[in-house]
């Protein structure tokens, strides 16, 4: 029996809720340790590709970001055998340079959350610590950095995303916080994804949507809803064509330092681990069993 190929994962944020192109469409109910995922997902192909499309806030948007379920919907793309995510998700510009609809592929995450302990597999029993200092895949950030400025569109290279925890926007003494810190752009979920990407092993990176100035900027309006939407419909149709752009470029095998990131990171002892967490999360240990 042939081995399952490795899948491209795509993560649609707020105004990114389907994925032109794809072609055998599936949607697959994943069932995992930690409950559902946001959504079902949507199998098929792009660009000659095996993708999982995962919509962040499920269809019809009714999650907030602080109800998302990382471990869940990380958990399940790797069930589904992907081994590379590209996340879309909007953002608020913290620096002047940092115009709406501009892309910002983040190299950096700052945490404002506080959740901490739901952005891990580890705990009860098994104790494992991986490298986070270069948070992002640089390998993937590199492909979309290129597919970016092929398509000439206005991106930047590298930024810190501040993580806050919503569901409301910033007040104006955060923003201003934020702004004065040199911090780059700021949003409510991406950093619990890539947490979880990194201790599943999974390529993340981030295509960082800029809808807005958040509201340290005081010569501009402050951040509203509609706002948002406005801009994320624009932003999505950008995010599309560098994905279907990138796609083409991923390696076929999963070989890239994110995809052994659990190596030399857990430190219970082999003969030690609980049985029932080696069953619980054999999708990210089988090959270390």
């Amino acid at each position: 029996m042939a081995a399952q190929p490795y899948r491209i994962g795509i993560i649609g944020g707020t105004g990114l809720y389907n994925i032109d192109g794809l072609t055998q469409q599936k949607w697959v109910k994943v069932k995992t340790p930690y409950g559902a995922p946001s959504d079902d997902l949507l199998t098929g192909e792009l660009e000659g590709r095996p993708v999982v499309f995962l919509p962040r806030h499920a269809r019809g948007h009714r999650i907030l970001p602080s109800e998302l379920n990382h471990r869940a919907n990380i958990f399940a793309l790797k069930k589904l055998n992907v081994a590379w995510i590209i996340s879309a998700s909007a953002v608020g510009s913290l620096q002047a340079r940092y115009k709406p609809c501009d892309i910002v592929l983040i190299n950096q995450f700052l945490d404002r959350t506080k959740r901490d302990c739901e952005h891990t597999f580890f705990g009860r029993g098994l104790v494992g610590h991986v490298a986070f200092a270069d948070p992002v895949c640089e390998e993937l950030r590199s492909l979309l950095l290129q597919s970016a400025r092929q398509l000439k569109i206005r991106v930047h290279d590298g930024g810190t995303y501040v993580n806050m925890e919503g569901p409301a926007f910033s007040t104006r003494a955060e923003s201003l916080t934020n702004h004065r810190a040199g911090y780059d752009v700021i949003g409510m979920t991406n950093l619990g994804e890539a947490k979880c990407a990194r201790e599943a092993e999974i390529a993340y990176a981030t295509l960082a949507l800029v809808t807005d100035y958040d509201c340290w900027k005081v010569d501009e309006a402050h951040v509203t809803i509609e706002m948002v939407i406005e801009y994320l419909h624009r932003n999505a149709e950008t995010a599309k064509r560098i994905i279907l752009k990138t796609i083409p470029a991923l390696p076929t095998e999963p070989a890239w330092p994110c995809h052994s990131a659990l190596k030399n990171a857990i430190l219970t002892d082999r003969k030690q681990w609980p049985a029932a967490r080696v069953k619980e999360l054999r999708p990210l240990l089988a090959k270390y069993l």
